[in-house]
């Protein structure tokens, strides 16, 4: 699996709290173990992320991604309120 990751992402990312910060790569490294972890509450989103998928960081924390044949490419990092308002 190759994984990437948009320049939002990355800028996003960055802008989290040191705490945020540990617990996305621990997240990050888990999801290259299982995707489908339970922990992570992987699921298909609907509206105008149809096609995108979600993983939990923290209790309101979120990742879009989507996958592209081998690929996974993350999207974008936020709340729950801020990504699905």
């Amino acid at each position: 699996m190759v994984v990437k990751y948009t320049k939002d992402f990355i800028k996003d990312s960055g802008k989290l709290k040191t705490g945020q910060q540990e617990k996305l790569k621990v997240r990050l490294h888990l999801f290259g173990q299982d995707q489908f972890n339970p922990v992570l509450n992987n699921h298909a989103l609907k509206g105008k992320y149809l096609g995108y998928r979600s993983i939990n960081v923290t209790g309101d924390l979120r990742v879009i991604f989507w996958k592209n044949n081998d690929e996974v490419i993350f999207a974008a990092i936020d709340s729950h309120s801020n990504l699905y308002s």
